[in-house]
């Protein structure tokens, strides 16, 4: 049932809401502040997803499969998206959930990569994303290259994480004194309390790979994604197709409502309103995220997250040009002011 997409939708938003969790801050901090912290349980997210995922492959209870290996999309689409999303202020997820928080220049960026995605994929450019994406090497995979299990890459991941967290929490600053507590236990946990980035990572992980057996059921054989469901979502409104409704439209409509309600419960919600130039750069970021995420098969989710968690070329070398275009946009944009800011907040 695509219901469960909805339920999987709404704790995701939730959690990325209340942990500040941005693939955009991650990279930026990298090249602005010189913080590896945020990249650090990016990396711990991927990790807990393989593990998962190699473990429900293994039990045959998903099967995972490895396409070839369209090089020039992924370098091309993945430093457009990368560049995009300093522009735009967020990654697809993190656009996502600052709209629900009501950041409305969050909502130009939404409404412009949803559109941008679906003339990528399904409109006048289908056909050159089609062409670029067919320039492929048969070798899909680092497993397939060199012969190996999958679970030697996860498990080798999984200490290099693990050795990332332990690292930045010995080095961790005690935190700062925080304002009196409304409420206690788990309503405080969930709805006052800061949440730690490396916790933040591992529950996402989790959900991450709980969320693939459950899209499989509903006959979509894919974990969680952001790019073809937002343009699926297009395409829906503007040709009422209700087979475009899918396991990942419900997905992203969760994510929205999940942040939502995250944000009023920890009374973070307001509508804020961008001047001109951030409206402009917004809407132009969007559509850039929608073009490189369309052209790149995937964005810091379906490329970053899912297909890295699988050691696809396509997900890897994806994420690489996606944190060159972030420093590239980030040392062009950002203002010498603002890399003195506090590297620990992870939204854009």
């Amino acid at each position: 049932m695509i219901i469960t997409g909805l339920l999987v939708g709404l704790a995701l938003g939730f959690v990325f809401q209340r942990g500040r969790f941005c693939v955009t801050g991650a990279f930026r901090d990298i090249f602005i502040a010189g913080s590896t912290r945020w990249f650090s349980a990016f990396i711990l997210l991927i990790a807990v997803h393989a593990v998962g995922l190699m473990a429900l492959n293994t039990l045959g209870i998903i099967t995972l499969e490895t396409d070839p290996f369209p090089w020039l999309a992924s370098i091309v689409g993945g430093f457009i998206f990368g560049f995009a999303i300093i522009l735009a202020g967020g990654c697809a997820t993190g656009t996502y959930y600052r709209s629900g928080e009501g950041l409305i220049g969050s909502w130009f960026a939404l409404i412009f990569y949803a559109l941008f995605s679906a003339i990528m994929k399904a409109g006048p450019a289908a056909g050159f994303t089609e062409w670029i994406r067919g320039i492929t090497l048969e070798q899909g995979s680092l497993p397939a290259t060199f012969g190996l299990s999958p679970w030697v890459f996860a498990v080798v991941l999984a200490a290099i994480a693990a050795a990332l967290v332990v690292h930045h929490q010995r080095k961790a600053k005690a935190p700062l004194a925080a304002l009196p507590s409304r409420r206690t236990g788990l309503a405080h946990l969930l709805t006052e309390k800061r949440w730690n980035p490396f916790a933040t990572a591992a529950v996402i992980g989790i959900i991450a790979t709980i969320a693939w057996p459950l899209s499989a059921a509903t006959g979509r054989n894919a974990g969680l994604g952001i790019t073809t469901p937002s343009s699926n979502l297009v395409q829906y409104l503007t040709t009422g197709d209700a087979d475009l409704i899918d396991w990942g439209v419900m997905l992203i409509l969760g994510i929205l409502t999940g942040s939502f309600i995250a944000a009023k419960a920890s009374g973070e919600f307001r509508l804020r309103v961008p001047d001109a130039p951030t409206v402009l750069k917004s809407i132009g970021g969007g559509a850039l995220m929608g073009v490189g995420a369309a052209i790149a098969g995937g964005c810091t989710v379906g490329n970053a997250m899912v297909e890295t968690a699988q050691f696809s070329y396509q997900g890897w070398v994806s994420l690489i040009f996606m944190m060159l275009g972030t420093g590239l946009a980030a040392k062009l944009t950002i203002r010498p002011a603002t890399a003195s800011a506090p590297a620990a907040r992870v939204s854009a």
